[in-house]
């Protein structure tokens, strides 16, 4: 399959100011950026400044940043799923995941991640995936924002809405041991019905076990 990344940006005007929203962007343009020291949720930040590096860099790989002037203060990404994860089990070159989305406290309730989200959807290429991403509770700042799980799963499904992903049901064990857990979908315009059945196997494999 070939990966096709076409650029697209745009402008967001909040009250901290305007920051570009861009991408799918290449390695070479995330070296060149800072990378906010804020950016905390996943691992330090010269470290998640590098692993971003490295997935611009893969195939199948994109980046969508949140600026302001030089620094980026929001990111997310698309990848395959990891190799460890049911995702991964049916092989599927159309099937990638968005594995992560964060934004720097002093831009959250700004429409960043919304606005990353749509940016993200507006590459035709997008039509041609199985997009989906898993949220669990844990990974969520419930401390620095003050919500609850259900308030804040409410935050994320609104978030995820923007671009296109809706929550699908599965028998995932990780996804299915607490209920704010959730996965969410979407699935491109140009995707066949035969990679829908395949993806809809990966969902419920625990079926046939009864």
């Amino acid at each position: 399959m070939e990966h096709k990344k076409t650029y697209n940006a745009m402008e967001l005007k909040t009250t901290k100011g305007s920051l570009i929203i861009e991408g799918p962007i290449s390695s070479e343009q995330l070296a060149g950026y800072e990378f906010h020291q804020d950016l905390v949720a996943f691992r330090p930040p010269n470290q998640q400044h590098k692993a971003l590096i490295e997935i611009a860099n893969l195939p199948e790989g994109r980046i969508i940043i949140a600026r302001q002037f030089n620094t980026i203060v929001g990111y997310v990404t698309y990848l395959y799923p990891d190799p460890l994860e049911r995702w991964s089990q049916g092989k599927m070159e159309n099937l990638i995941e968005l594995g992560a989305i964060e934004v720097i406290p002093e831009f959250r309730g700004c429409s960043v991640g919304k606005s990353l989200l749509r940016v993200s959807m507006m590459d035709d290429a997008m039509e041609d995936y199985i997009t989906i991403t898993t949220e669990y509770y844990w990974h969520w700042d419930l401390k620095g924002t003050g919500l609850n799980v259900w308030e804040y799963r409410k935050v994320m499904e609104k978030m995820m809405g923007a671009g296109g992903l809706e929550w699908f049901a599965t028998d995932d064990p990780e996804i299915s041991s607490h209920p704010a857990n959730c996965l969410m979908v979407r699935i491109g315009k140009r995707v066949d019905y035969e990679s829908v059945q395949k993806f809809d196997q990966l969902r419920f494999m625990n079926r046939f076990m009864y």
